[in-house]
């Protein structure tokens, strides 16, 4: 059974209310987001915030001027990879953000809302072969598709770009996808856009859309994938009935895959994912149309996994890292899900963190960075311990003027730097 059902009883709320008692009537059209909160200019200088377990919070702008960001990646030398969803790869480095950006990324379509250069990885032993990872939306003759590309890095380009996975996803604009290295050495990938004429396509286990996939890191697929040599199954899936993954994450302790994913309006979920199972999307669903009907007629089926985490209003999660550096030890364990907005209201965006007892059961959660009022696209943990988060720009477009984002850093309050 579901884990945790979460419900925001405020004012945000208002669009997850039932719509069945409005049957018949004639009402206008509503737009997508409501116009939000004001905007608020970023801080100048660091600010301190209290947290629900006593840690004061010490936030850094450490990094302005990126446009659309998607993830970031940390290298061994203190470096941090950034993916810009227009196609640019950015270095920073010692909070310099390079403004010339890395050469050698592949040529990326923007044709759909979320298509673009997404994720970013470096490979476990980048210090040995130099290799990154980058998906992204592929140009093709019928639209695009979803691919990963592998590349070595020089310093500042990328050299030997292949793609070593191509999505079955042609001409569908599906996009949402982000990677990860899990403790074996192989890859985790998911590939979304699993809404509107492509939703059957998540329940549909011969494509890759609506999917999370596993790979070694050639692109080959696994010995061990759990629909292998299955007739009319494509090897690379590793689960389906996905909408939208937009965050994944290993457990620190138990190497387990964790993700988190949109629904239309409500029912965005964070999932443990397990081999060869079937997540519900759009069978079942906890979700309501932008329009308000229900999905689904049904929230759970015996045969289908529930999640782990339900979002009743949704906040659409972006980005999702367990914590399990020695920086804040009350936060040990704690799932931090970035926040792109609350109920489709803007300027409502946070990072929100999940924290679980000793039985792995929810026991409570925090919004944090809220007074911000930022979409929070990644958060990620670097190699010193301390949170970082990505902030995006303006709501989708492609205008790089309203792309205007920033990076973040997350330290104790009373560190000293």
């Amino acid at each position: 059974m579901i884990r945790s059902l979460v419900v925001a009883f405020t004012g945000l709320a208002v669009a997850c209310l039932p719509t069945d008692g409005f049957a018949g009537q004639q009402r206008d059209p509503e737009p997508f987001a409501a116009e939000g909160l004001p905007s608020v200019p970023l801080p100048e200088s660091p600010i301190v915030f209290d947290t629900a377990e006593g840690q004061k919070i010490k936030v850094t702008v450490v990094a302005k001027g990126l446009t659309y960001p998607w993830g970031m990646a940390f290298l061994p030398d203190d470096r941090i990879l950034i993916t810009e969803r227009l196609g640019t790869l950015r270095q920073l480095r010692g909070g310099v953000l390079d403004p010339n950006p890395t050469s050698g990324v592949p040529e990326v379509s923007t044709d759909a809302a979320l298509a673009g250069l997404m994720d970013v990885a470096v490979h476990p032993q980048f210090s040995q072969n130099q290799l990154i990872y980058l998906t992204y939306s592929k140009p093709t003759p019928a639209g695009s598709t979803v691919a990963l590309a592998r590349g070595r890095f020089t310093g500042q380009s990328l050299a030997d770009v292949e793609d070593i996975f191509v999505a079955d996803a042609d001409g569908s604009g599906a996009a949402a996808s982000r990677v990860v290295f899990a403790p074996d050495g192989t890859l985790y990938m998911s590939v979304g856009g699993a809404f509107g004429g492509l939703r059957p396509s998540a329940q549909d286990p011969s494509n890759h859309v609506g999917k999370i996939l596993r790979l070694r890191d050639d692109g080959t697929v696994p010995n061990d994938n759990p629909f292998l040599d299955r007739p009319g199954h494509a090897p690379e899936v590793f689960s389906i009935g996905h909408r939208n993954p937009m965050g994944l994450a290993i457990h620190p302790e138990t190497g387990a895959l964790w993700a988190s994913e949109h629904a239309p309006m409500g029912g965005d979920e964070v999932n443990w994912i397990q081999p060869g199972r079937n997540y519900g999307w759009p069978v079942v669903s906890y979700s309501r149309e932008y329009y308000g009907a229900r999905v689904s007629d049904r929230p759970w089926r015996e045969d289908m996994v529930q999640p782990e985490i339900v979002w009743i209003p949704s906040i659409a999660p972006s980005g999702l890292v367990f914590y399990g550096g020695d920086q804040f030890p009350v936060w040990q364990g704690d799932l931090f899900a970035g926040s792109m907005m609350t109920a489709r209201v803007q300027r409502t965006g946070h990072l929100e963190r999940i924290k679980f007892n000793r039985q792995g059961l929810e026991q409570r959660r925090e919004w944090l960075l809220a007074p911000l009022r930022r979409r929070i696209r990644d958060i990620e943990q670097g190699p010193d311990g301390l949170l970082y988060v990505l902030t995006a720009g303006e709501f989708l477009g492609r205008d790089p003027d309203r792309g205007g984002a920033a990076l973040l850093r997350i330290e104790p309050a009373n560190q000293e730097r």
